[in-house]
């Protein structure tokens, strides 16, 4: 072999052994690289995706407490509403009960058109539904997104100074909570496809660690096999040179 070649082997041999992987290059082994680039990007497909879901998480965390408040504040206008119709109230006393819940109504108002992820608000009708790629190739679910303002919700002139009716509470009630399900139900799916996203890469990883994987013994054997070559080569060439130069002096001489 010539000495270039030796030396082209000592050299890939050293690459080898300081990144620790038999393929660094097309030349190593094309179709192995092949195999392997396409498994990275499958790799960083399921790693984005994770990223995603998890993001979406977040934002459906922020939506279902923010619903779970307007809940609380529901609940407590049904409590005033009965507590409204007792006979022992005079129509002042349930003028001020009418007060505190227009207070608790503009504070579900509130919550509902201020709640909001990363600029984009959640829950005032302006999102009608929430779109996740969570696969590697961009696909993933549709989530439906609640309006839970006052005029959806169906309550916006409720009055408890009236005729006792809870209906509509009861009926604004059904629909968050509903909401909140189909929260819960999105949060669920999105933890089995996090699940499936973090197992996916981490076998892709250990594949394509396997293919690249380097035998270490096997390759520092073999690069002291060349340099001991790469030595000899080099020997010879310099004492063939030396053999010319001393018949080329002797024709000289002659």
């Amino acid at each position: 072999m010539a000495v270039s070649g030796i030396n082209n082997q000592v050299a890939a041999s050293y690459e080898k052994l300081s990144s620790m992987k038999q393929i660094n290059k097309a030349a190593d082994n094309a179709a192995g690289l092949a195999i392997v680039n396409k498994m990275e990007s499958q790799t960083n497909g399921y790693d984005v995706g994770t990223k995603n879901t998890q993001t979406g998480q977040d934002l459906l965390k922020t939506a279902d407490g923010a619903l779970e408040s307007i809940t609380n504040s529901l609940q407590k206008i049904r409590e005033i509403s009965v507590q409204a119709y007792n006979a022992v109230y005079a129509p002042e006393d349930k003028a001020a009960l009418q007060n505190e819940v227009q207070s608790l109504k503009d504070g579900i108002q509130e919550v509902a058109r201020n709640t909001e992820f990363n600029t984009l608000k959640l829950l005032d009708g302006s999102m009608a539904d929430l779109n996740l790629a969570m696969n590697p190739d961009g696909t993933g679910m549709e989530i439906q997104m609640a309006n839970a303002t006052l005029d959806t919700l169906g309550i916006e002139d409720y009055d408890v100074t009236g005729n006792f009716d809870i209906s509509k509470i009861d009926a604004a009630l059904e629909k968050v909570t509903s909401a909140r399900a189909s929260l819960g139900a999105g949060s669920n799916a999105m933890d089995s496809a996090i699940n499936y996203n973090q197992l996916a890469s981490q076998n892709l990883t250990a594949a394509s660690s396997r293919i690249e994987a380097l035998d270490v013994e096997k390759e520092v054997a073999k690069q002291k096999k060349n340099e001991i070559l790469q030595q000899y080569q080099l020997f010879t060439q310099q004492a063939k040179q030396e053999e010319e130069k001393k018949k080329a002096g002797l024709l000289n001489f002659m």
